[in-house]
């Protein structure tokens, strides 16, 4: 399988962590769309949303438990902030691992495309 988090997750490519443990791991991203763009990932290949299973269920779960944490980690629970998921080639996916983009720093507006 060549999956670029996947390859993030093993450490072969080098990221900026800023959470991590046994089920998730959460990086910054490389092309940041707003002052904090962290990129959360389940360490369980899951290609998109389309192909969460029960097994996976607890990966998306576990995720969801720890944004409230990555986002006062990085000073933006309190004024707020955006979490994105793209699934499919006209959804926006890029990368098929599924992941999710939480956003913040300045105000994201109403506005979502």
């Amino acid at each position: 399988m060549d999956c670029l988090f996947c390859s993030i997750i093993k450490g072969d490519i080098p990221s900026t962590t800023v959470y991590e443990d046994d089920l998730i791991k959460a990086f910054a991203d490389i092309s940041p769309q707003a002052p904090v763009h962290i990129i959360i990932i389940p360490k369980m290949h899951i290609a998109s949303a389309n192909e969460i299973n029960s097994e996976g269920a607890k990966y998306v779960a576990h995720i969801f438990e720890k944004i409230p944490e990555i986002a006062a980690a990085q000073g933006i629970a309190e004024s707020g902030y955006r979490i994105i998921n793209n699934c499919g080639k006209d959804g926006g996916q890029t990368v098929n691992h599924l992941h999710f983009h939480l956003l913040g720093g300045r105000d994201l507006g109403a506005k979502l495309v």
